[in-house]
């Protein structure tokens, strides 16, 4: 038995002098891997965020990263001297100088048709015949009739001659006398009545030949040789219209009207371009002709009448074209692109770059446009650099790397990111 308990009491007594301190265990005595452990630890956590606290400086001596020093690059251009038109637009609509429906002005049958559809006509030119038969019968008779007076009022003037001699030579009474010339006033009469009858059989005569009343350009035909046609038709035979030259009615606000009468009064031809419906291809060019004489209370605005040269026939009547008028030129002013000028709670206002390479924010009052440049009243001098891209990233006293407009961004430069995902950018 003792033999046997021996050898337990021997493997306990390690267990029992390692928890007394009286002998280090195995794992203790291995201290290198914690050294290695924690050496680990380190590493890593220098390598985590070590990196984030030292940023190195690029070789122009600003940081890579988006410290507050970042310059911001932005496109500017200077403030110029220039001449500003002032114009007034307006939609309008193409209105013919004339247009004329040509009807009938006798009943008959239609025999010819002498034009074709889209000719350009003059004043006079034939373009259709209607039956003249029974004008020519009608123009006969009264004739006819014109040479019976005038045969009757010879003979009473023979008359009435000899009558006079006779009552000279106291041979008839002086109330014989009176009644033949009595008489030789009432076949004058006759004869003017018969004379008139037959102009106007000749007039109707001549209306079964249709002109055109004025030149201009041909429209559809309305009606085919062999019909029936009166001067009651509603749609006549053909319409003309008159299309060089041609008008433009387009209206402006009444405030503008005293400098449009202004200029009209002293004699000036105000030049008016007529746009397509889009506003960008010209159509083509003239010249204001006159003003309405009233304001239209519902719209507040009068209407404009301007022609113009219509050769080419690139304006169509009741076509809808915007209209642009040049009514004055401011000369001398300053100029910056559209794209500069910002608005917000302080008003109209530019963001100006100084020698320092910092914005400003400078309050202006803008006057008129003309295309993509806005003329600036007060607040900024020629020379000046406005900034015309990159506004949104700006405030006052930021630092800007200017890049002139059309010339390639630095090199340093970063990309324009979206919100929340811009990246610090690369040295070189």
């Amino acid at each position: 038995m003792n033999k046997m308990t021996t050898p337990e009491l021997e493997d306990n007594r390690p267990a029992t002098r390692a928890i007394a301190g009286d002998k280090p265990t195995p794992l203790l005595r291995r201290w290198w891997l914690w050294l290695l452990l924690i050496g680990i630890v380190a590493g890593g956590g220098y390598f985590l965020f070590g990196r984030t606290e030292q940023t190195p400086q690029a070789s122009n001596g600003r940081p890579p990263g988006g410290g507050r020093d970042r310059a911001t690059p932005v496109t500017g251009v200077p403030a110029k001297t220039a001449d500003v038109n002032i114009y007034l637009n307006g939609l309008g609509a193409v209105t013919p100088l004339n247009t004329v429906t040509v009807r009938a002005r006798v009943e008959g049958q239609l025999m010819r048709i002498l034009f074709r559809e889209g000719d350009t006509v003059k004043a006079g030119d034939l373009l259709a015949e209607i039956d003249p038969r029974p004008y020519q019968v009608q123009l006969a008779q009264v004739e006819g009739q014109l040479a019976r007076d005038q045969a009757l009022l010879k003979n009473a003037q023979l008359d009435l001659e000899r009558y006079r001699m006779l009552f000279e030579q106291d041979s008839i009474a002086k109330q014989e006398v009176d009644t033949q010339a009595a008489l030789v006033r009432q076949y004058e009469g006759a004869v003017k009545a018969s004379a008139g009858q037959v102009d106007n059989a000749k007039l109707q005569l001549s209306y079964a030949r249709i002109t055109a009343p004025i030149g201009g350009r041909l429209g559809l035909r309305q009606v085919d040789p062999g019909n029936m046609v009166r001067s009651g038709d509603t749609n006549g035979i053909v319409v003309i219209t008159q299309l060089d030259p041609v008008t433009v009615i387009f209206p402006v606000p009444e405030d503008n009207l005293p400098a449009v009468m202004k200029k009209l009064r002293a004699g000036e031809k105000l030049p008016v371009d007529a746009f397509d419906r889009d506003g960008k291809k010209k159509l083509a060019s003239g010249s204001l002709l006159t003003a309405d004489n009233q304001i239209d209370p519902t719209t507040g605005t009068v209407k404009l009448k301007a022609e113009f040269p219509n050769n080419d026939y690139s304006l169509f009547p009741n076509q809808f074209v915007n209209a642009r008028m040049l009514v004055d030129v401011r000369r001398g002013v300053t100029v910056v692109p559209s794209a500069a000028v910002q608005r917000g709670a302080r008003g109209t206002f530019v963001y100006v770059v100084n020698a320092d390479k910092k914005v400003a924010i400078r309050s202006v009052q803008v006057g008129p446009s003309q295309d993509d440049n806005a003329a600036i009243e007060t607040g900024l001098s020629p020379g000046e650099m406005v900034v015309v891209d990159g506004v949104d990233r700006l405030k006052d006293g930021a630092t800007v790397e200017l890049v002139t407009k059309g010339a390639e961004p630095a090199k340093d430069a970063a990309p324009r990111k979206p919100r929340g995902e811009r990246k610090r950018r690369e040295q070189q």
